[in-house]
């Protein structure tokens, strides 16, 4: 899965005709408007991905107001190139360009719709490992709440992604224990962070992002330069592989 090549099909057999063809269509226009989004230049390139399972939909559109807020938070620090990667409905997965412009991701974004499905984390993640051995990736930030995977095959990715210096920041809503355990891991064997959050608290949850941001544009030491609160707690899971 990647900007080049042609996404993984989704299995249309058991939907009534008139679902099959919306579903083509909505595809469709996703992937016309994700190769349309120009690339700029950046010092960070982040990959943004989140579950659009159905339970994600308050989540989903949280995070299409709080992402812009990540590119304000390197103004002074270096432009910022993202890239969405989300996943719904049966097995479908689908990334856009990295794009360093706010305006163009918001619109991508709010023109999904969650649909009902299983995790595919570990598309997400062959996905990073993609993409960063094509160009460096600086950092990859997960936003779900559930697991439905093999933890073992997804630790595997998630080793290689530590490997080549790719730490993925998970974000986890609600207390599900075994998506807990597997996120935890994820960014533990990736150097990465985990925290939870409450959908409701979007504050905490925009504070944490803008300390990724920092952090994909210029490491720890662009952390410890701008100092706020979160940048701290961020260097500090960074540091204790928490």
């Amino acid at each position: 899965m990647s900007d080049d090549s042609k996404p993984p099909a989704t299995s249309n057999a058991n939907r009534p005709p008139a679902e099959r063809r919306s579903a083509a269509a909505e595809i469709e226009a996703f992937v016309r408007q994700a190769r349309a989004l120009a690339p700029g230049n950046a010092n960070g390139r982040l990959i943004l991905a989140l579950d659009a399972t159905m339970s994600r939909q308050p989540t989903w559109d949280l995070a299409c107001e709080l992402q812009g807020q990540m590119f304000d938070a390197v103004g002074n620090t270096g432009r910022l190139n993202v890239q969405l990667v989300y996943f719904r409905g049966l097995g479908e997965c689908r990334a856009s360009k990295f794009v360093a412009d706010t305006g163009s991701l918001k619109k991508l974004m709010t023109s999904i719709q969650c649909r009902s499905g299983q995790t595919q984390v570990g598309k997400v993640l062959t996905h990073a490992l993609k993409e960063s051995a094509a160009a460096k990736v600086d950092a990859v930030v997960y936003i779900g709440d559930a697991m439905e995977e093999n933890i073992d095959e997804l630790a595997e990715k998630a080793g290689s992604l530590g490997l080549r210096g790719v730490p993925a920041f998970v974000f986890q809503e609600g207390h599900d224990a075994g998506a807990e355990r597997a996120f935890k891991e994820i960014a533990r064997l990736s150097k990465g962070a985990w925290f939870r959050f409450d959908a409701k608290a979007a504050a905490t949850l925009s504070r944490l992002l803008s300390a990724v941001a920092v952090f994909a544009t210029g490491g720890i030491k662009a952390l410890e330069a701008r100092g706020r609160p979160e940048d701290i707690l961020m260097i500090e899971h960074l540091r204790s592989g928490k």
